[in-house]
């Protein structure tokens, strides 16, 4: 996506437009910025700062003209997890690393393949998160005192139950009245911002009539700054990258994957198309620069972006507006922002956890019963009770287990004869019985994909299983395999050797370009013979035919083929004129069999 493909016919118009609905974005993304942030396990400054400085970056770098960056719940739980356990500072570092980790992704043109994730997964770890994120509020709605930040939901819950005892009537009261805000407000003034209303009116309420009897942000955190913080570049060691490179890798691989979703999210609302690979560029740009003052990660935000959307956004100059207005409001009313009850707070973001939660996807998923319902239990399980890395590791590992074990039950290898009660004499598995069978040429049809995980499958058909005894020539109709790995190759060329070596023929028909090729590098395609291998089953027919024992035709009641009838009696009238051994001139066959 080229810069002027992304102001192409800008005009003051445009700017107009562009400025109106990056501003409503910003109203809308300030109070998401400290709540992320807060339960997150920072300051709510430093969400701010991550709503300007990634804002901008995104907005002017991505691929994605109405994308909008910042801080998402989705990094909650990851945050929160990462600061209890190495600290803000090396959270800074691990964000930092994870910005490279984006640009090399972008740069080596992976943003296709994150789009190969299962949506299982993503499902079952998004409703996860918004369990989390949901769970992770309740002590703040509630106003309870001493509570203790746990890294997993267990401990957390009975942290709340051993301090509800302390709840406060006052923190519910409050909380309610910001959640009638969310609530009310988009239904009745859809244009304007549910959470703003809701933070307003209950800070105003907690001010006026019940001063200092609940926490805010100012009590619990102090003052918020009225500018952005100075340039500060952290202190890297090569111990701190090893150390921090598991936690980078899941902060980089979630920021791509929220990113890239928004990006879509974004094409199907605009009918644009978006850029990945660009895409993953800019959000590693602004992660890499926005921890150099004091941001948290950031990502692409789905509500953010169709927010903008919705406001008639026209190009990237929204996004860049929303960051600067983020900036002047910093500027001018930081000082009253400190004095909004972390009551209020809990709201917005059990709301934001509601919206993200992707119920009625999980619900639909989960009434079909089926191997992906198993994949979405376990993956969203996992995210909640354990670590959002195991849990998306081991659903990538399930969701790969069941589709192999689907897939290799699609290669069917079946025995076949031609059935001359039908168009063109199509084969069939079932005209093949005891009383019905060529006793010197065997068709199997077979069908699927022949790899690693259905390769067996070729070994247990009891293809081959007569070499040496009665059937010698094999003809496959591998027209229906339309891919071939190193494994089935292997099966394949084994299950070869092993009838040319009992001194049997083998012929295959119809062949796909995959299999063919594969088959060709390997020289299992020499090994075979070029002269055996047929586009047609009729062809590979013919051939066989020509080169049976005609002298096992004679006497034989099988009648397997329309030819057999005058092949027994050809071979009756010309046995006595013809050395043993001879073959006769072929009767042509049906190219369509």
């Amino acid at each position: 996506m080229k810069w002027r493909g992304r102001f192409e016919g800008y005009n003051a118009g445009a700017l107009r437009k562009d400025l109106i609905s990056g501003s409503i974005v910003a109203i809308v993304a300030i109070p998401l910025g400290m709540a992320f942030a807060i339960a997150s396990g920072v300051k709510p400054e430093y969400g701010l700062y991550t709503t300007i400085i990634a804002g901008i970056l995104i907005s002017l770098l991505g691929g994605s003209k109405f994308q909008i960056g910042g801080p998402t719940g989705a990094f909650i739980p990851i945050l929160l997890a990462i600061v209890m356990q190495y600290g803000y500072e090396n959270l800074l570092i691990a964000g930092f690393m994870a910005g490279i980790i984006l640009i090399l992704m972008g740069v080596l043109r992976l943003g296709a393949l994150i789009k190969f994730i299962p949506k299982p997964v993503t499902i079952g770890f998004t409703a996860g998160i918004a369990v989390t994120i949901f769970s992770g509020q309740i002590a703040n709605f509630l106003g309870l005192r001493g509570v203790e930040r746990h890294e997993t939901f267990l401990p957390s819950m009975a942290e709340i139950i051993h301090r509800l005892p302390s709840l406060n009537v006052y923190s519910i009261l409050t909380a309610c009245i910001c959640l009638a805000g969310l609530i009310v407000v988009p239904k009745k003034w859809p244009k304007i911002p549910g959470s703003l209303v809701g933070l307003l009116l209950s800070t105003l309420v907690a001010a006026l009539f019940f001063p200092g009897q609940v926490a805010t942000i100012g009590s619990a955190y102090g003052a918020i700054p009225a500018s952005l913080p100075e340039l500060h570049i952290p202190a890297i060691t090569w111990e701190l990258i090893v150390k921090l490179l598991p936690p980078a890798l899941v902060i980089a691989m979630l920021g791509a994957i929220e990113s890239l979703l928004s990006a879509v999210v974004a094409d199907g609302m605009t009918g644009t198309r978006h850029n990945s690979n660009r895409e993953l560029v800019g959000q590693g740009i602004a992660n890499l620069l926005t921890p150099l003052f004091g941001g948290i990660p950031a990502t692409g935000a789905i509500a953010r972006t169709a927010t903008n959307i919705r406001n008639n956004a026209v190009s990237p100059m929204s996004g860049i507006v929303h960051g600067v207005v983020v900036l002047l409001i910093l500027m001018l009313f930081a000082p009253y922002a400190s004095n909004i009850p972390l009551a209020s707070m809990a709201p917005v973001l059990m709301v934001v956890a509601w919206n993200m939660s992707e119920r009625k996807h999980f619900a639909h998923i989960l009434k079909t019963r089926t191997a992906d319902s198993i994949v979405l239990v376990v993956t969203f399980l996992l995210t909640v009770f354990t670590t959002l890395t195991t849990a998306v590791e081991v659903g990538l590992i399930l969701a790969v287990v069941l589709f192999v074990k689907r897939m290799s039950s699609t290669l069917s290898v079946d025995k076949v004869l031609p059935d001359p009660s039908v168009k063109h004499e199509k084969v069939g598995a079932h005209m093949v019985t005891e009383q019905h069978d060529c006793p010197q040429v065997a068709i199997y049809n077979v069908e699927g994909p022949l790899f690693f995980g259905a390769a067996s499958a070729l070994e247990n058909s009891g293809v081959g299983g007569q070499t040496g005894h009665q059937q010698g020539i094999l003809l496959l109709r591998m027209g229906k395999v339309p891919f071939m790995d190193m494994t089935g190759e292997a099966n394949f060329t084994a299950l070869i050797q092993k009838y040319r070596k009992s001194g049997g023929t083998v012929l295959v028909s119809g062949l796909q370009p995959q299999p063919l090729e594969l088959l060709q590098k390997t020289g299992c395609y020499d090994m075979i013979g070029q002269n055996h291998f047929f586009e047609h089953t009729g062809e590979a027919l013919t051939a066989a035919l020509a080169i049976v024992n005609q002298d096992r035709c004679r006497g034989c009641r099988q009648m397997a083929f329309r030819e057999c009838t005058g092949l027994c009696r050809r071979t009756q009238e010309t046995k006595s004129s013809f050395p043993e051994g001879a073959v006769s001139v072929p009767i042509p066959v049906n190219s369509g069999r």
